[in-house]
């Protein structure tokens, strides 16, 4: 069991949260949600003790429990190891959990001979079920998994949906994964920032994802249509005052001296609708309710024809350095296709992508844009976030980039700031904008959706479904797969082939 009681942290000099309470107990799935920057990896890592920037009070009651950690990413000091020395202390431990190893490396879906590979030389998927695998590997009491599923292939993450509702054990999780939340969450925590990010607010509710997002959409329709008519009335009332009150005013100024008795009736008629004036500003109205606004994200006019050749690829081996991964991969893409690539981790499908822009980049008949795997592959050799997405040091340059990123809800001390200070959200949304200020026409998204909250991936999705140029992608986000692609292919040790 976990409790949290009384719970508020602040960055900073910015709330993430305010008086959070909680218990999470066996059976319970909680699903932590919210946009990117709000805290909720840091909520995480505050209950588990391993945040040492945050200012944080109150009582965090987890003693007793083993605890199983699924980070984000595998820190740096990891990534030179193996892959054994990664899982394992000694051969003794290894011993020990070699039967469940096997049934695990199993179920995910990885052969044995990973073991002995250098984590760095994996690709991003592999990276995560190296991860869970050590996870499933120790006894835990509860499970703390913040994104599980960046970059998983569809099995696995098939898979983790089963493992999630079957498990017993209380889990709490971050996920970003549309199809993932509603299919296993039974609690939600929503880390909200109002007020311009000047305040933050939480809801916790045990009910499910669908029921959350309908609960939600309902009471914000409620509560403004409670406070537009609670205005109006006020407003309605307030009028009819003024009136009276003008027309007591009128008379009180023309009426004659020699009538004092006339006179005082007016003095207590105004006491009156004073004393009704002071009653009616007394009221408390239902405020209109204050939500954190959807970013506002879009492309200028695009145009790219639609027989025009964008690519013709054929590569008789696909490789990794000297280790060949695919072969006979060919593809041909003309026009506005919004072309996505899926397949099993480890298959090449960042590697095939990355060889299509360095094909594409330096073409002047079309303009292409570029979001990696690893986003400081493109964001590592620029300090400022205004460095890397100003075209030049114009006032003019700089005003748009200010617009562009107010439009994707960046705050002016994210906007002034470091790159290396925002979340991989943020950081997704950085490139996003870079990709419309360059006009781009032709993009090569590697995992566009995995970072971005499920409030603003819809946003996203149907701003990419309505681009006008050519899309060549990859994703495991199954509602971008079924939202934004118009041809599907799968990467295989075969080939690449086209999925029907």
């Amino acid at each position: 069991m976990l409790e949290i009681k009384d719970l508020t942290i602040e960055v900073n000099d910015r709330f993430l949260v305010k008086n959070l309470s909680f218990t999470l107990n066996k059976n319970d799935k909680l699903a932590i949600i919210g946009e990117e920057g709000n805290g909720k990896s840091t909520l995480l890592k505050c209950i588990l003790g391993i945040c040492n920037y945050a200012n944080m009070s109150g009582t965090i009651n987890i003693k007793g429990n083993r605890i199983g950690y699924l980070e984000q990413s595998i820190s740096e000091e990891n990534l030179s190891q193996k892959v054994f020395d990664y899982l394992f202390v000694s051969l003794e431990d290894y011993y020990d959990k070699i039967t469940n190893l096997y049934k695990y490396l199993e179920i995910i879906n990885i052969d044995d001979s990973i073991l002995e590979q250098n984590i760095n030389t994996l690709s991003g998927g592999e990276k995560v079920k190296i991860n869970i695998l050590k996870l499933l590997l120790e006894e835990c009491d509860i499970y703390f998994l913040d994104e599980p599923t960046n970059d998983l292939d569809i099995e696995t993450l098939e898979w983790l949906e089963e493992f999630i509702n079957k498990e017993t054990k209380p889990i709490i999780y971050i996920s970003h994964d549309e199809t993932l939340l509603p299919n296993t969450a039974n609690t939600i925590l929503h880390l909200e920032q109002i007020k311009k990010k000047q305040d933050c607010r939480h809801t916790y509710l045990k009910i499910n994802y669908d029921e959350y997002v309908e609960t939600r959409i309902r009471n914000i329709a409620k509560q403004t249509q409670v406070s537009k008519n609670e205005k109006r009335e006020f407003n309605k009332q307030q009028m009819k005052l003024n009136q009276i009150m003008n027309k007591v005013e009128h008379q009180q100024r023309t009426i004659s001296r020699s009538d004092p008795h006339g006179a005082q009736l007016l003095k207590k008629k105004m006491h009156s609708i004073k004393s009704q004036e002071k009653r009616l500003e007394s009221i408390e109205l239902t405020e209109k309710p204050d939500i954190e606004e959807g970013i506002n994200f879009f492309f200028n006019e695009i145009y790219l024809p639609k027989n025009k050749v964008i690519l013709k690829l054929e590569i008789p081996e696909l490789k990794i350095k000297d280790k060949v991964i695919s072969k006979n991969v060919k593809l041909d893409i003309i026009g506005n296709t919004h072309l996505c690539i899926v397949g099993q981790n480890g298959v090449g499908k960042s590697t095939l992508i990355k060889l299509i822009y360095n094909r594409l980049k330096d073409r002047t008949d079309i303009k292409v844009g570029y979001m990696p795997q690893n986003y400081d592959d493109i964001l590592g050799q620029y300090e400022y976030v205004l460095d890397y997405i100003s075209k030049s040091k114009s006032k003019e340059d700089i005003t748009l980039s200010r617009t562009y990123l107010g439009n994707m809800k960046f705050t002016h001390e994210e906007t002034t700031g470091k790159i290396s200070n925002l979340s991989n959200g943020s950081k997704a949304k950085l490139i996003l904008i870079k990709l419309v200020l360059d006009s781009c026409n032709v993009l090569i998204l590697d995992e566009p959706t995995r970072n971005v909250s499920p409030l603003s991936n819809p946003v996203i999705r149907r701003v990419l479904k309505n681009f006008k140029g050519t899309i060549i992608s990859v994703s495991h986000d199954r509602k971008y797969i079924s939202e934004v692609a118009t041809e599907l292919y799968l990467l295989t040790k075969e080939g690449l082939s086209k999925k029907n």
